[in-house]
């Protein structure tokens, strides 16, 4: 299939993003992100409580509009996987055969797709949304075989998702191509799209949800981590992490600003995800019940928590339930949870951080990322285990001016070790991210990959205390 985008080598568009310092495809991304706030008061003011036919047309035909704007008619690849998948799905329904076939014919569109447009970097090309069209389907398709299963086999989250019939091809149209999380995200199920197009996220004596500030505060957040990146970047660049001026740094220093440009590489997701949040709250998506005092959540599609992600003191706990938080449940209700037949929580790890690899891309990058991950999150619940047996060095801990101490150090390492975890997921090709490795010796791979052969001695010196009753 032909893109007919219009390339604008030296039009507006090229001369602002070459003003900017960034490419036209990621310009005409962030226009793309922005114009979710129109569309989304747009159906705010027009669309509230119409027919759901008509607000799912009004869905398809703006993302369908803003697919075309980035990518022109590749942007069909995705209602050719639509198609296929509702064809299944009317034909065989809400069966395990049907979950297979459609994960498989998901996964292997997205990755031909993967191996026709790839090159060195990251590329905003069709693939892009398509990744967000598998998991979105294929969650659609276990929705669905959750539903055709009796209730007491469901867990809470799977009755809460679970569909007992196949929606209309309008229905997941409009679901696909809803235009504030189209493009990037965020992820949500169809049970939320359904209730939402059905009026029941604003209470029924509001003629409209009151969720205007809270969209605005969550943009506001987003613009202040764009421009946090904008700057950063401008300092910490991929090209300087490469070059030669890095490696001629102290080690120490090297491991730090390491560290710190990974940090600054993270903002740029923050940013975009915290401004289409903006944008799914203002249209009234995100609504999550209410807190203890009665007023409405807006978070129902929060895809990065700021404060824990900033206060972060562990990759095991912190980092991961603040950071693509969407994405995160999508695969543990989905991967992790169906792997149970495996008998080993581990294997259920690397299954779950083996589909995320593919997902990404062909890339060694992602592959060595995810993989750092697992180490590193295995040694610190294995370093947890140790320390909380020992009694007397946790009420060390909590003295005055060791917490503050503690919480320092403790910073300072998910701010260091987060480089090497983060260069092969930004950098990607072998040897780009090896140079850096290079860089910093290995230190960050090479002590969570050892961390069996010096557990023993960490054991030692925090034994287990015994008490005697």
């Amino acid at each position: 299939m032909v893109n007919v985008v219009v390339p604008d080598n030296g039009g507006f568009l090229f001369s602002l993003a070459e003003s900017l310092g960034t490419s036209v495809p990621a310009l005409r991304l962030l226009i793309t992100v922005l114009t979710g706030y129109p569309i989304a008061l747009i159906h705010r003011y027009y669309l509230v409580g119409k027919p759901p036919a008509i607000q799912h047309v009004f869905f398809v035909a703006s993302g369908l509009a803003l697919g075309y704007y980035n990518f022109g008619l590749d942007i069909l690849h995705t209602t050719a996987n639509m198609l296929v998948v509702y064809t299944i799905l009317k034909t065989i329904g809400g069966t395990i055969h049907s979950v297979l076939m459609i994960l498989s014919i998901n996964m292997t569109y997205l990755l031909v797709g993967y191996y026709v447009t790839g090159t060195e970097s990251y590329d905003i090309v069709w693939t892009m949304p398509h990744c967000i069209l598998v998991l979105r389907l294929s969650g659609l398709a276990f929705d669905l075989y959750d539903g055709s299963l009796p209730e007491d086999k469901l867990s809470k989250d799977s009755k809460k998702l679970a569909l007992r019939e196949v929606p209309s091809l309008l229905e997941i149209g409009g679901y696909l191509y809803f235009p504030t999380s189209f493009m990037v995200g965020p992820q949500f199920p169809m049970r939320r799209y359904k209730d939402f197009v059905a009026g029941k996220f604003k209470e029924p004596h509001e003629r409209l949800p009151q969720c205007v500030y809270p969209a605005a505060e969550r943009a506001l957040y987003g613009f202040i981590y764009l421009i946090l990146y904008t700057v950063g970047s401008a300092i910490y660049s991929d090209h300087y992490i490469l070059g030669e001026e890095y490696s001629q740094k102290p080690f120490l220093q090297r491991f730090f600003e390491l560290g710190v440009w990974a940090h600054i590489v993270l903002y740029k997701y923050i940013s975009c995800w915290l401004i289409c949040e903006g944008s799914c709250i203002l249209i009234g998506l995100t609504y999550n019940g209410k807190d203890l005092n009665g007023r409405a959540k807006w978070d129902g599609c929060a895809n990065v928590d700021i404060k824990l992600f900033e206060y972060a003191q562990n990759f095991s706990h912190d980092y991961i339930d603040s950071f693509n938080i969407n994405t995160n449940f999508w695969v543990f209700q989905y991967i992790y949870k169906r792997l149970k037949f495996l008998g080993n929580k581990y294997l259920s790890q690397i299954g779950v951080l083996l589909f995320l690899s593919v997902w990404h891309g062909f890339h060694s990058g992602y592959y060595v990322c995810f993989a750092t991950e697992f180490f590193a999150v295995a040694m610190e619940k294995d370093l947890e285990q140790i320390l909380i047996k020992n009694e007397t060095f946790l009420q060390y801990l909590k003295k005055p001016y060791v917490c503050e101490i503690k919480w320092v150090i403790l910073k300072i390492y998910t701010i260091v070790f987060m480089g090497p975890c983060v260069a092969p997921l930004a950098l990607l090709s072998f040897s780009k991210w090896w140079h850096v490795y290079k860089n910093v010796y290995c230190v960050s791979p090479l002590m969570w990959i050892l961390w069996p052969v010096y557990k023993p001695i960490i054991k030692q010196i925090f034994p287990k205390k015994v008490h005697v009753q």
